[in-house]
């Protein structure tokens, strides 16, 4: 018989949980293209740069001006900067499980000691943890410039905190529609064109449709009607529970039924898109 020199592997066999963080690193990594071209890192960078520019602003004017707090809620940062995180989810969603379907290389991640629910946790954990460094990072930087500048040490780390849970909210949500929607078709430009307008069609009619209740005297359905929208789903849960205040028309917050409302939906929402991502790879790796 000719031996071709085949040999078996005999070194250690690292498993599952070795593989799902191998896998979320390298999908961490990747959307902020470390470890990709020079090209691939522009766009991630340049969106964190936008992101963290208005703080650094902000706090110069409070030093500069010795003022009182901070001229912005750190529960509010993100709301103001929806379109930036909305950018940046359009284009590292795809990016993420997109390219995996174009080149069929999921069947290749289940080859391995890999389940189903691995790649899925993986992905969806990468892309909401890339999500809370580009929004969580400003915060940092107004609660150190906060500091630099005096404030009150005790309201600021509270606000930090607040600031950190809707941030957190939102990556959490903001991924699983991200990811949802990429996963649809292996085409990345389709998937970019079906996050922005997953994002931005619905808070357009929601706004309207607030401004025209609030107009003709319904006020109180300015706060439901903000369930129908990613965005102002966090505004709403940041606004009940985390101190802050809304974009809705005269900053109308919601009721604490609404709000709890909110809350419940956005998990569901959440769950939904996990078990969504678990349907749509239950064939995807055959």
């Amino acid at each position: 018989m000719h031996n071709i020199g085949y040999r078996h592997y005999d070194g250690p066999r690292l498993g599952r949980a070795y593989a799902r963080r191998s896998l979320f690193v390298q999908s961490l990594r990747g959307a902020y293209g470390l470890g990709r071209s020079a090209k691939s890192k522009v766009l991630p960078m340049l969106l964190l740069g936008v992101m963290c520019l208005p703080a650094g602003i902000m706090v110069a004017v409070t030093v500069v001006t010795k003022a009182h707090s901070l001229p912005l809620d750190y529960s509010r940062y993100a709301i103001y900067l929806q379109a930036v995180i909305g950018l940046y989810l359009a284009a590292q969603a795809p990016q993420s499980v997109s390219r995996d379907l174009r080149f069929r290389s999921v069947p290749l991640y289940f080859s391995r000691p890999i389940e189903r629910v691995d790649y899925v946790t993986a992905k969806f954990a990468a892309l909401a943890a890339a999500l809370f460094l580009l929004t969580a990072t400003p915060l940092v930087i107004l609660y150190a410039g906060a500091l630099l500048a005096k404030l009150d040490f005790a309201d600021q780390t509270k606000g930090l905190a607040q600031g950190l849970l809707t941030v957190a909210l939102l990556s959490l949500l903001f991924a699983g529609i991200g990811l949802v929607l990429a996963a649809v078709t292996p085409r990345r430009g389709f998937g970019v064109a079906a996050v922005i307008a997953a994002l931005t069609l619905p808070y357009g009619a929601v706004s309207a449709l607030q401004g025209i209740a609030y107009v003709q005297g319904h006020e109180s359905a300015v706060g439901w009607l903000g369930l129908f929208s990613p965005i102002t789903l966090i505004d709403g849960v940041q606004a009940t529970f985390l101190g802050g205040t809304t974009s809705f028309p005269q900053a109308l917050a919601p009721t604490t039924a609404a709000g709890g409302l909110y809350l419940l939906v956005t998990l569901v929402t959440v769950a939904a898109s996990f078990a969504l991502l678990m349907r749509r790879y239950r064939k995807a790796g055959l």
